[in-house]
């Protein structure tokens, strides 16, 4: 189960090779925005970890041309635009959501957001710095100005789309104006979504329980899985998948699983350095009882109560994770910093596996373009 997870998610070959970026994506589902840049934001990370002639401009390209849509799964997202049809419920599911939440409640009134909506048509895609309004009352730190929950507001619901990024700037047009036509014609049902959410879904999986279905897109909920497993009676087992501490686990996979574990190749043995929001690794409890790595962010954990550190990567070689590192990266100065680094417990660390781990560094730097490799840990 472990090397079908790696290959699900496109880890089991060698990040080499001719780059087809839509391919990567596609196979993935969706790959996780976050703004933090340590080393490289995560978007960039997770791309750069499947195929190394990847690198950073490419992603808006894709966007620019409409070949990828943002928006929301378990976090902001880039997924394939044509998944859009099976979206389009998302889009009313998070309106419906919002318009339930007092969370909103300062946002712009409809006749502003139709003042929006009209500067938008006649001037184009606008960020928010195209707006100004203020925080109402005690600015707590998760407090946002109106403007900006009303332009949330329409994205989420598909009113408004980003066009692209400036600077991890989001910029907003009108969702017609992103989303191709035929696309937009294409009316699925709810159950047609679904049953194409939990088909894809569990593609990506392998093998999988009921929550981890649901948690994948995080655009079902639970009864609509066993719904969605009632109608996929003939195509769909009952598996039982055995963890690191063997433990056996009930799960479901397609009837053609044995076929699939059959044709796997043994993960290579490259040694990568992962993004912390990896889709590998996503799903902390998933990917500790397939392979024993206990891993959590701490970026929110106050620093004297840290077990790791800030923000540290998880280093895969073959089928197991063999240990952690923290890196942090000062571009203007042109520095790579290896701050600290955990070898697993139980992993013997030879001086190939220290050497594999140095290589991967060093591209890790040429990846983001910075001269020096600064060591403040040992590693021998």
């Amino acid at each position: 189960m472990r090397a079908l997870w790696i290959d699900a998610n496109g880890l089991s070959k060698p990040p080499t090779g001719q780059l087809d970026l839509m391919q990567i994506i596609h196979a993935m589902g969706f790959v996780q925005l976050d703004t933090i840049q340590v080393i490289s934001r995560a978007h960039h990370h997770i791309l750069w970890s499947r195929n190394q002639n990847y690198r950073e401009p490419m992603l808006d390209k894709l966007m620019r041309r409409r070949e990828i849509f943002e928006h929301f799964t378990h976090d902001a997202s880039v997924l394939p635009m044509e998944f859009l049809p099976m979206w389009r419920r998302q889009f009313r599911r998070h309106k419906e959501k919002i318009d339930r939440s007092g969370w909103y409640k300062n946002m712009l009134d409809e006749a502003e957001r139709q003042a929006i909506i009209e500067r938008i048509t006649e001037e184009g895609a606008l960020s928010t710095h195209a707006f100004d309004t203020k925080v109402q009352g005690k600015k707590e730190m998760w407090a946002r100005p109106p403007h900006k929950l009303a332009l949330d507001y329409m994205w989420y619901s598909g009113e408004l789309a980003t066009c692209h990024r400036v600077n991890f700037t989001k910029f907003y047009d009108l969702g017609t104006r992103v989303f191709p036509k035929r696309l937009l014609s294409e009316n699925l049902s709810d159950e047609e979504q679904i049953d194409r959410l939990c088909d894809a879904a569990l593609q990506r999986l392998g093998c999988a329980s009921v929550g981890e279905i649901q948690k994948f897109w995080d655009a079902v909920d639970q009864k609509e899985v066993r719904e969605w497993l009632a109608r996929r009676e003939d195509q769909v087992i009952p598996v039982e998948i055995i963890g690191a501490d063997g433990a056996g686990n009930q799960a479901y996979a397609f009837y053609d699983i044995e076929e699939q574990l059959n044709s796997l190749q043994k993960p290579t043995s490259r040694l990568r350095i992962l993004n912390p929001f990896d889709p590998m690794i996503r799903d902390r409890n998933r990917i500790e009882r397939l392979f024993g790595f206990e891993y959590r962010i701490e970026m929110f954990v106050p620093a004297k109560k840290r077990k790791w550190g800030y923000y540290v990567y998880p280093i895969l070689e073959g089928d197991k994770f063999v240990g952690r590192i923290e890196i942090k990266a000062d571009r203007q100065k042109s520095d790579l910093n290896v701050l600290q680094f955990w070898p697993e417990p139980k992993v013997k660390w030879t001086a190939k596996r220290y050497e594999k781990l140095r290589q991967e560094i060093g591209r890790m730097a040429r990846f983001i373009n910075v001269e020096n490799i600064n060591y403040q840990v040992e590693i021998a």
